[in-house]
């Protein structure tokens, strides 16, 4: 394990000496610019820039598209991010990480608001996969510079489109590329109709196989990771809540069916009416003095970042309810969350503190996890925020049935100790993404 450790370190001090060529390679094309102007050359502006990119990209076997992009990145990277920079060149982070701060704060030109957010963002970075760190630094760009996040996201709304891309062995890609929020909505009711899917063939087939969804004792299955590829655990290629006794098709091949499905005949008409009533499930936190106009921090989407308000304003109207979330003035930890009608309010906050399972790294989304006592309710556990989480189904059996342990610190944190006895702690999004606001009177 150390050995491992001390590797990915020093890759990142090569990554970070490598960012540091490109950037200055950036300076090059800067220079030669700059001459080719004060000489008046009646030549384009680009020719620098694609002679040196093609120079490096012969060298190095890329194409000279893709070390211009990685130039560009690591421009930023060196010349706005300096901090973010020395703890690459330290090996404290990797390119990963790194990546991820630039492309959250890249939009924020105020030098000032930009070191702020770089600090935080690189606190995150220390205990945070590049994954999840991409969502809090999002959070953290926005709070921080919330002017700047608007015109950011208006800009992105302009740029919806759908593409269409041949791929080998005769299968096509479609891709939507929208707004997020409607974006996760759509791929939120297509997993919730799959699901449907499967009860409903278990209904039909009473006498099949275990339908878990993981084998209950091997724990086989595959699961996503943070970049999105699946990982496999051991056992069949399947997701790792499929139910696969009644229907042998995958989660990803369920989707795909009644995306088809609805796209070209209106409605999942070959998967049975209970799809229809299926809606998608979305989780916005609006802060209250933005609803008033008394503030600019922007409205979160969870799992991605700032959305703008009218949107905001949208759901909440449409929604038949919507929650009060009550947080610390000082830390920006929950502390209440109340609903004018009763309803399961403890569930309702832990969905608001956790946001996704709370297993160092993963970002199953939390009404598709199970909310586990951290002391068994069997030797006294209470039934409370302080011992309650959310894990999703694998990673809950690994902490029944594996050397995992995990103890609450208090305030939503977790602390896990893995079987070689490293301890990793787990911080609710909230509370990591908090950035205080002066009072607006």
């Amino acid at each position: 394990m150390t050995d491992l450790v001390d590797t990915r370190r020093q890759i990142a001090m090569l990554q970070a000496r490598e960012s540091g060529l490109l950037a200055e390679a950036v300076d090059v094309v800067v220079a030669r610019e700059r001459d080719r102007l004060e000489r008046d050359l009646q030549v384009s502006h680009k020719l620098p820039l694609r002679e040196i990119s093609a120079e490096l990209g012969a060298a190095i076997r890329l194409s000279d598209r893709s070390v211009q992009s990685r130039m560009g990145t690591a421009s930023l990277l060196v010349a706005q991010f300096p901090a973010t920079y020395a703890a690459l060149c330290r090996g404290e982070i990797d390119l990963a990480h790194a990546h991820a701060i630039v492309d959250a704060g890249a939009f924020i030109a105020d030098a000032e608001k930009r070191a702020q957010y770089e600090a935080r963002a690189l606190s995150a970075a220390m205990s945070e996969t590049p994954y999840r760190l991409g969502e809090i630094a999002k959070i953290l760009a926005a709070r921080i510079d919330p002017d700047a996040a608007k015109e950011n996201i208006e800009r992105s709304k302009d740029e919806r489109s759908v593409r269409y891309f041949d791929l080998p062995h005769g299968r096509g890609q479609v891709v939507y590329e929208g707004p997020a929020v409607l974006a996760r909505a759509i791929y939120d009711r297509l997993t919730s109709m799959a699901h449907q899917l499967t009860k409903d063939a278990d209904r039909n087939n009473p006498d099949g196989a275990d339908t878990d969804g993981i084998d209950t004792d091997t724990g086989d299955g595959v699961g996503p990771d943070e970049d999105g590829l699946f990982t496999l655990i051991t056992g069949p290629d399947r997701d790792v809540d499929d139910d696969v006794a009644a229907d042998p098709r995958t989660m990803d091949q369920k989707r795909a069916d009644v995306f088809a499905d609805i796209l070209l005949t209106g409605a999942p008409t070959a998967h049975g009416d209970a799809l229809a009533g299926i809606a998608a499930k979305v989780q916005i936190t609006v802060p209250a003095l933005t609803l008033l106009g008394h503030s600019d921090q922007p409205p979160i989407l969870a799992g991605h970042g700032p959305i703008d308000l009218d949107t905001a304003r949208r759901l909440a109207a449409d929604a038949p309810g919507w929650d009060r979330v009550l947080t610390d003035p000082t830390s920006g930890e929950p502390v209440a969350v109340d609903r004018y009608r009763p309803t399961a309010a403890l569930r309702r906050f832990l969905d608001v503190r956790d946001e996704h399972c709370r297993f160092p790294g993963c970002t199953r989304p939390p009404w598709h996890c199970d909310d586990d006592h951290t002391i068994d309710a069997a030797l006294g556990g209470p039934t409370s925020d302080d011992n309650l989480a959310g894990f999703c189904r694998p990673h809950h059996i690994v902490k029944h049935h594996t050397l995992w342990r995990v103890k609450q610190l208090g305030h939503g944190k977790l602390r896990w100790t893995s079987p070689t006895g490293r301890t990793y702690i787990d911080t609710p999004v909230g509370s990591v993404t908090f950035v205080p606001e002066p009072a607006p009177f």
